[in-house]
């Protein structure tokens, strides 16, 4: 059976490079992309020595001709696409939000997972068993106060998944979204609250076992490597200390 090639969008650190392992072990010939080009490159050199096949590719998802580009570079076919770039800016209200923030938020989540879906979508499609992943969040199902930005973008991430399952029903391509709870990664919180290390620890302050990005990309791998026919329309993941977005238990 040949090499089947996989798309990891924002494989750069957390989750994506989690996912990038995983699958790199399942198999896969990994393509890794991100912006920071030091990260991906170091990534792809580790993965390699493992015995792995793996390439990186400096990427920025929001732009369109450089994602264009991209798809040109991709050689054959590709059988899975992660979309997993994206990311949250801030906590204020909606009231006092900054516009600027919901944009970027927005560009990245939801038009940059557009942009690399259109590119790569014939690749997987001519793959004859493609598989497109969405990660998006538990805040693309319900809303939380202080989150209307980011919440906003991951339903934007969500729907673009549920209307993507509709229209290729009938073409050999799945869509599977995984929509992970809290999950404590080395940057995701430090950066939604620009460097404020304090501000970060207090998410997960109490929680004895919050998600880490190796769980949720096991189960990314999990889902992905289920028999073709098999499709996991959306796998909510959450740690066993958080009910919801907004009841968490916490041992102070």
């Amino acid at each position: 059976m040949s090499t089947r090639t996989a798309v990891i969008t924002g494989a750069s650190s957390g989750i994506g490079a989690a996912t990038a392992r995983h699958l790199a072990a399942a198999g896969y010939r990994v393509i890794l992309t991100a912006r920071r080009e030091d990260r991906i490159e170091a990534l792809a050199a580790e993965l390699t020595e493992a015995g792995h096949e793996a390439v990186a590719h400096a990427l920025d998802v929001t732009d369109r001709a450089a994602v264009d580009a991209f798809a040109r570079t991709v050689d054959g076919p590709v059988e899975v696409l992660v979309n997993n770039a994206g990311g949250a800016l801030g906590s204020d209200p909606v009231a006092t939000a900054d516009p600027a923030d919901w944009r970027t938020m927005y560009e990245v989540n939801v038009l940059g997972t557009l942009h690399v879906t259109q590119a790569l979508l014939p690749a997987l499609t001519g793959s004859g068993d493609g598989t497109v992943v969405v990660l998006s969040s538990t805040a693309g199902l319900a809303t939380y106060e202080g989150g209307g930005g980011y919440v906003a973008a991951k339903h934007g991430a969500h729907v673009i998944a549920e209307t993507l399952r509709l229209e290729l029903c009938g073409a050999p391509v799945r869509v599977i979204e995984v929509a992970p709870g809290m999950v404590r990664t080395d940057e995701f919180a430090v950066t939604r609250f620009r460097g404020d290390e304090e501000k970060a620890a207090a998410v997960y302050a109490g929680v004895a076992e919050p998600l880490t990005a190796d769980d949720v990309a096991d189960t990314i791998a999990w889902a992905v490597t289920r028999p073709s026919h098999v499709n996991i329309d959306l796998l909510v993941v959450r740690p066993r200390a958080q009910a919801s977005n907004y009841k968490v238990h916490r041992e102070l």
